[in-house]
């Protein structure tokens, strides 16, 4: 009877290609990761938070071990907010909110809030504090405080958010929207103002004019005749405003001689 004759040693060649397997085969049992520049990794095992990860690989237990990444750098969220001024106006408004995530408290963060913490925490914050914010100005003010009406919304936002450890870095209210009826109120107002001031040049310009014809009258009652003065009076109140063609002989002007 044959015997089957075992080798005491495995092939150098065997080794080589097993050790060649092995290093490909990790990467998609989940060995490693990388943390990519601006993020830091939540290392959870077993669905627990584990520990903090910073930017680079990150060597972790296969089927154990997964990585959440939470940017810290800063992130642009708009929203399209609306509210009421202090005067019952109906307010809109595009609001954009520059942030960071406060990175040493990551897992903080993902623990507390979870991953999508832009759509739980930071777009309600907006909100809230633009209703805070416009509720303390009536519809005029918000437009000619508007200065003023972003450094409250932006220390209210500061302070709404700080707490959950994100970070604001801007705040910018890019325009107010009002209702109908009030942006024709106010297309008024300003035609009525232009009006008042058209109609206060024109009452000025008269009281000059009757002014001069008064002094002119004077002076040809004192003098006893026509006064060049009065006479100039006259010829500017008939003059139509036309220069002639030929350059001598302009009315009213006098070009000096040196």
């Amino acid at each position: 009877m044959n015997q089957v004759k075992i080798p005491s040693s495995v092939p150098t060649s065997s080794l080589a290609i097993g050790f060649i397997l092995l290093i490909t085969l990790i990467p998609y049992f989940g060995a490693w990761g990388t943390v990519q520049a601006g993020h830091v990794g939540v290392v959870t095992r077993l669905g627990a938070v584990h520990r903090v990860a910073n930017p680079g690989l990150v060597i972790k237990i296969p089927l154990i071990e997964q990585v959440a990444l939470m940017e810290t750098r800063t992130q642009i969220e708009q929203v399209e907010a609306s509210s009421a001024s202090k005067d019952l106006q109906e307010v809109k408004a595009t609001v954009a909110l520059n942030f960071h995530l406060r990175g040493e408290k990551a897992v903080d963060v993902y623990q507390n809030i979870g991953i999508d913490y832009k759509e739980r925490i930071i777009a309600p914050a907006i909100q809230e504090a633009f209703k805070a914010t416009t509720a303390k100005f009536t519809a005029s003010e918000l437009i000619g405080k508007r200065e003023a009406v972003k450094a409250l919304a932006y220390s209210e936002l500061k302070k709404r958010l700080g707490k959950y450890n994100i970070i604001v870095d801007d705040f910018n209210i890019v325009n107010f929207k009002f209702s109908d009826d009030f942006d024709a109120a106010i297309e008024q107002k300003t035609v009525a103002q232009q009006n008042k001031e058209r109609a206060s040049i024109e009452a000025q310009t008269a009281l000059v004019q009757a002014q001069g014809q008064v002094n002119a009258q004077q002076a040809l009652r004192e003098g006893g005749s026509l006064t060049p003065e009065y006479l100039n009076f006259l010829a500017v109140q008939k003059w139509n405003g036309v220069l002639p063609n030929a350059t001598n002989g302009v009315p009213f002007l006098q070009i000096p001689i040196k």
